[in-house]
Formats: C-alpha cells, sequence, structure tokens
C-alpha cells in the first residue's frame, strides 16, 4: 500500500509563499506519478500540479501557471510544491497523490491519497 503524508500548510499573506512537502513510501518512479490537488469549501478537488514517471514532464493548472513549482527529491522520498504570489483563491486543503501511469491533473485517476494539509492565504 503506497503511503503519503502532506506538510507545510499554514497561513499565509497574499503576496507570500509556502512550500508544501509530500512524503511519501518508497516506490518505482518508473511507474507512478504525483500530483498535487486542493479543495477549497464548498467547491470540488482540483487538479493543481503533477510529475509525470514516463517521461519526467510537469502539468499545471491554468490558475497556477508562472505562480507554481513541482519538485522532487528521489533520494527523500518527497514530492515539493513552491507556491509564489498567493492569493486568497488559493486557500483550500491541498492533497498529494499517487497513481500508476503517467501524470494527469484529474482527481479521479489517482489511487493513493494524503490526508492532506490546510492553506489558508488572508491578511
Amino acid at each position: 500500500q503506497l503511503q503519503l503524508v502532506e506538510s507545510g500548510g499554514c497561513l499565509v499573506q497574499p503576496g507570500g509563499s509556502l512550500r508544501l512537502s509530500c512524503a511519501h513510501s518508497e516506490f518505482t518512479w518508473a511507474y507512478y506519478s504525483i500530483g498535487w490537488f486542493r479543495q477549497a469549501p464548498g467547491k470540488e478537488r482540483e487538479g493543481v500540479s503533477y510529475f509525470s514517471s514516463s517521461d519526467g514532464t510537469t502539468g499545471f493548472a491554468d490558475s497556477v501557471k508562472g505562480r507554481f513549482a513541482i519538485s522532487r527529491d528521489t533520494s527523500k522520498n518527497m514530492v515539493f510544491l513552491q507556491m509564489n504570489s498567493l492569493k486568497s483563491e488559493d486557500t483550500a486543503i491541498y492533497y498529494c497523490a499517487a497513481r500508476r501511469g503517467a501524470g494527469s491533473l484529474s482527481p479521479g485517476w489517482y489511487a493513493y491519497w494524503g490526508p492532506g494539509t490546510q492553506v489558508t492565504v488572508s491578511s
């Protein structure tokens, strides 16, 4: 069973930056992709970014392009989401998830999920 745990969420002011971390159990990167998702109150869960196993490519939602970056440290089994120029609309619970196969921004494709970490952007 693949396990994931997010950390790093907190209260941050608009315009600020935050880095979220996802610690995952060991797996073969050639077979799995990691995605970041978020869910705001009253809204559906949406894809934010992914790191694809098949070719090492990354993807981002239009709403975060140019502001967010995804990276990984395979030696520590960690994936990171660097979030810059944060806006109030970025407030949500952020989840990391894993799936076998190529990366996707569709939550339904992911089988393994962390419990989430709260990010609140407010002055």
